[in-house]
């Protein structure tokens, strides 16, 4: 009876604080329906008000006017090349980001930190001066731009040198999605297949591959989302030559600001449907593997 009643008074002080915590923590129906109003208030202006206006403007003449401005010459070369231009970036960092991802949870290594450091500079670094690195190493001024140009072969105000700026603003996103996964899942289970005789590719293939599938599709969603919008550093190295290497955000502020509201608010709208498709892909992942993504997320 006395150990009993020990342990009762032992745990009595726990009960004052479980109290005290769901008082902290259990907000009354009140505060609920204010904290939702503010949220989907704040959502309505930050988001859903924006894209009416899009739309909206988009179709203020009309579907055959807004069909039409997006038929024009101008219009189509710029959907073509922004499409062209996440064709070959997402690609090429889905492949960048899987080596840096391989390389970084693999092998231990001095300077590991440094590199995970690099990985995340195009977060810090501004678009706009990423973009001028590109001129001031490729441009005609340049050695290297010089002797490119002089073969016929320039970067700047061309495609390479656009693919080039979508490139460092979209690396991080594959990188930085895959390396948590790879670190949660350590290295046991390719140490395995190594010890059983599997080659290299075939580890990755069979054992690295399906454990981090999803989590590069969502990279490579995040990647493709930031290619086709990407203004800043496109805007430096392209020089904005219209039918040429005009995107569809550079087309969208040449036609602004020439007053063609209709043909800019058009190509806004359809830039804004891609975008939505990629969220709605986004989505599906995101429940469809809610474990997998919030373990990585924890990171």
């Amino acid at each position: 009876m006395s150990d009993a009643s020990a342990l009762a008074r032992a745990a009595a002080p726990d009960a004052p604080r479980a109290r005290a915590f769901r008082a902290a923590t259990d907000e009354s129906p009140l505060v609920r329906w204010i904290l939702v109003a503010v949220a989907v208030t704040g959502l309505l202006v930050l988001v859903g008000a924006p894209l009416f206006v899009v739309f909206s403007e988009a179709l203020a003449q009309g579907w055959s006017a807004a069909a039409k401005s997006l038929s024009n010459r101008d219009a189509r070369s710029a959907i073509r090349l922004t499409l062209t231009i996440a064709a070959i970036a997402v690609p090429l960092n889905a492949i960048f980001g899987i080596a840096a991802a391989w390389f970084i949870t693999k092998f231990d290594f001095r300077g590991k930190a440094v590199l995970i450091t690099l990985i995340d500079l195009p977060f810090s670094v501004s678009p706009v001066v990423a973009g001028l690195c590109i001129v001031l190493m490729f441009g005609a001024n340049s050695a290297i731009g010089g002797w490119l140009v002089a073969h016929d072969l320039p970067i700047v105000f061309a495609l390479p040198g656009i693919v080039l700026a979508t490139l460092f603003v979209t690396f991080p996103f594959v990188a930085r999605e895959l390396i948590p996964v790879m670190i949660e899942q350590g290295r046991a289970e390719e140490e395995a297949a190594l010890t059983l005789g599997a080659s290299g590719w075939r580890i990755f293939r069979t054992v690295t591959l399906p454990n981090i599938r999803w989590a590069l599709f969502y990279g490579v969603l995040l990647s493709n989302a930031r290619a086709m919008g990407e203004f800043g550093a496109v805007a430096v190295v392209s020089g904005k030559i219209r039918g040429q290497t005009a995107t569809m955000p550079i087309t969208i502020e040449m036609l602004y600001n020439e007053y063609l509201s209709v043909a800019a608010f058009s190509m806004a709208a359809e830039l804004t449907l891609l975008a939505l498709v990629t969220l709605l892909l986004k989505a599906a992942l995101e429940m469809r593997h809610a474990d997998q993504l919030a373990a990585f997320r924890r990171h």
